[in-house]
């Protein structure tokens, strides 16, 4: 089961900091989706460090469990409000992949738990 763990932590924490990097890069399609969903620009910086703090608390995790079901649980907070502000607008199609992604984080506290 460590295993699934370990593949679940890198594929997450590849795919939180590609999201970290576009977000960091002001992209247009990034700053179209946060103006849509109304977060404001200075609400960035915080995003991006949440996101790059979740994928390196989760790799850290793997050696000291506590810290990586906290990461974990942090992660999953993170994505519902991803969710939650998506609804809130009506957009769905971006409520998806935020579902996605609230869904892994469940999977990282559960597996995490498991190995300890």
């Amino acid at each position: 089961m460590f295993v699934s763990l370990v593949v679940a932590t890198v594929l997450m924490s590849a795919v939180l900091l590609a999201s970290a990097g576009a977000k960091s890069l002001r992209t247009r399609h990034i700053t179209e989706q946060m103006s849509t969903l109304g977060v404001p620009q200075g609400m960035m910086a915080f995003l991006i460090g949440a996101q790059v703090a979740g994928a390196a608390g989760a790799v850290v995790g793997l050696r000291w469990g506590a810290l990586g079901i906290a990461a974990a649980i942090g992660l999953t907070l993170y994505f519902v409000g991803a969710v939650l502000a998506h609804l809130r607008v009506g957009d769905l199609k971006g409520a998806l992949p935020a579902g996605v992604l609230t869904v892994a984080s469940v999977v990282l506290v559960v597996l995490r738990a498991a190995t300890l």
